[in-house]
Formats: C-alpha cells, sequence, structure tokens
C-alpha cells in the first residue's frame, strides 16, 4: 500500500480530510446537499524548516492539529438543525454580544483557542492530574527505584484505564456514534486511495475502519509515552508532579509523533504489534459507516488530492 500523508478527522455529519497542500470540509446538509469548504494548509512547518525537525515537528503538529480540528468541528456544528422557530427567534445572549464586540472579527478565533484551551484542561484534569493523584494513594517507597518504577507504571495503567473508560462511555452515545461513523468512513476512504484503487463507495466499503496512524492509535501511544518520560521526574508533591507533566507534554507528544510516524510507513512484524493496541481501540472509535458518509468521506478526500503523487508521501 502507498504510504500517505493524508490525514482527516470526523465531525458533525462530516469529514475533514487534511492534505499536502489544502484543507477540506465536506458536510452533508439535511436536504442531502454535500458543501465543500476548501482553503490551503498553512503550517509552522511550511514556513520555518525548524519545525520539521523531528520531535519538533510533532509537539507543534499536536497543537496546529487540535486549532484545525476544532475550527472543522465549529464549522460542521453550523449547519446542525436546530428548531427552527427558536432559530428565529433567537438572539445573540449578552455574554456572546459583549464578546463580538471585544473581538470584534477575530470573534470565531478568540472561541476556537478558548475551545483548545478548556479542552487542555479537562485533558489534563483527567488524565494527568486525576492518575498522578491516586497512584500517590498507593503505599510505594518513594525512595527506592523499584518503588518509583512501580508509582510511574501504576499512574498509566490508571491513566491508559481512564481514557479507555471514557471512550467506552462516549461512544454509547447517540450523536457521537453518528460520528465515529464519519471517523470510520474517513479510515476506509483513505485506506482505499493508499491502496491506489478507484474512490467508489463500492471499493470503499471493502477496506477495514482502522488505521494506525489515527488519532486513538497516536493517543494511546501518548499513554505509554508518557510513563517512560515521567519517570525520570521522580515522586515529588503533587503540584511538581502536575508541573512537570505539563511541561513535559510537548517533548511526550513529539515522541509519540516520530512513533506512529514510523509504524504508519513500516511493514515489520514487530510495528505491527506495537499497534495492535491502538487499532483494537479503534474498535469504540469508529463505527462501520453507510453509502451516504462514504459519500462524504470521498467527496473531502478528493479535495485534497494533489497532481504529483509522490507529494503525499508520508
Amino acid at each position: 500500500m502507498k504510504k500517505t500523508s493524508i490525514g482527516g478527522e470526523a465531525l458533525i455529519e462530516g469529514v475533514m480530510m487534511r492534505g499536502p497542500d489544502d484543507i477540506a470540509i465536506a458536510i452533508r446538509k439535511s436536504d442531502g446537499e454535500i458543501i465543500i469548504d476548501k482553503k490551503p494548509l498553512k503550517t509552522l512547518a511550511k514556513r520555518h524548516n525548524f519545525f520539521k525537525l523531528p520531535i519538533v515537528r510533532g509537539a507543534v503538529g499536536m497543537f496546529e492539529s487540535m486549532v484545525i480540528g476544532m475550527r472543522a468541528l465549529l464549522y460542521s456544528a453550523e449547519f446542525v438543525e436546530v428548531e427552527e422557530e427558536n432559530e428565529k427567534d433567537a438572539k445573540p445572549s449578552k455574554i456572546d454580544s459583549f464578546f463580538e464586540k471585544i473581538f470584534k472579527d477575530k470573534f470565531l478565533d478568540a472561541v476556537i483557542y478558548f475551545s483548545v484551551f478548556l479542552s487542555m484542561i479537562f485533558v489534563i484534569g483527567l488524565f494527568m492530574l486525576l492518575p498522578s493523584f491516586l497512584a500517590g494513594l498507593l503505599h510505594f517507597d518513594k525512595d527506592t527505584t523499584s518503588g518509583l518504577i512501580s508509582l510511574h507504571v501504576f499512574e498509566g495503567i490508571i491513566r491508559i484505564t481512564l481514557f479507555v473508560g471514557y471512550l467506552a462511555l462516549i461512544s454509547n452515545m447517540k450523536d457521537i456514534k453518528r460520528v465515529f461513523q464519519y471517523h470510520g468512513a474517513e479510515h476506509k476512504t483513505i485506506h482505499c486511495y493508499e491502496s491506489e484503487e478507484e474512490l467508489t463507495v463500492e471499493n470503499v466499503k471493502k477496506f477495514t475502519t482502522r488505521h494506525p496512524r489515527c488519532g486513538t492509535a497516536f493517543m494511546f501511544v501518548v499513554m505509554i509515552v508518557s510513563i517512560i518520560v515521567f519517570s525520570f521526574t521522580g515522586w515529588g508533591s503533587l503540584l511538581w508532579r502536575v508541573l512537570s507533566r505539563i511541561i513535559l507534554i510537548p517533548l511526550v507528544a513529539g515522541l509519540s509523533y516520530e512513533v506512529i510516524k514510523f509504524a504508519g510507513r513500516s511493514d515489520s512484524k514487530f510495528m505491527s504489534f506495537v499497534s495492535l493496541p491502538g487499532l483494537a481501540l479503534q474498535r469504540l472509535t469508529t463505527k462501520e459507516p453507510d453509502d451516504q458518509q462514504i459519500e462524504v468521506a470521498i467527496t473531502a478526500l478528493k479535495n485534497v488530492l494533489v497532481e504529483d503523487s509522490n507529494a503525499d508521501r508520508w
């Protein structure tokens, strides 16, 4: 299979695809029409070679992906039908009006960055602060190497358990299931393209919903890499542990990106084995899509393809 750099994200009734040069969002409106929003891809790596360096590219790319993803998600949310009568009579709240006056034409950007900030606070609180606090309740000797290792391993186990539990919980929500179907459509379409088959609904349907370069797989790798990296910080107070982990997030993200990148390019049995947990987790985050959802994913992907077939190599 061709190893490509094309990635994507499931949205509300749509899919975002990210190619070498462009980002395309395809949304299925309630009347069945598919609308496309296509824009040039602007990243720091395109401006400065420094941001292409190993580890650096992963750390910066993680934040850029969060911003791009949140922007796409908010865009897709605009097309979700709310009760028409409420929509006609709805007026901006005083809070919305206040912030619109302050930020003016930058209001949407402010909402996006604030949403990313809140997301990071949620992630840090649930997957860093809470696991570290719970692990600290265990009675291990913090002054011995074996005790420290045990604490960090148990912290990692708690973090992974919370992560898997969180995915299992939201996967049962009706609206989230629709998003996860689009997630499956995104993966199937990319698989079809990487197999160099014609992008048709029938061809796409043959492929699996799981992909080694998925964000779910990336997050699992982050969990594993964090156990190793955080173990070098010792085990001080809870405040020290939280601060040190926040500071090391870019390093963890950068290293995790390199692991995923290598795994995505490798056909070795060892890397296939390493990818298994991330692929298994996608049983929770991807669902089999219907034909209409696949059509949306195909439309998005076709809009980010480039003439030079080698330009999108991973």
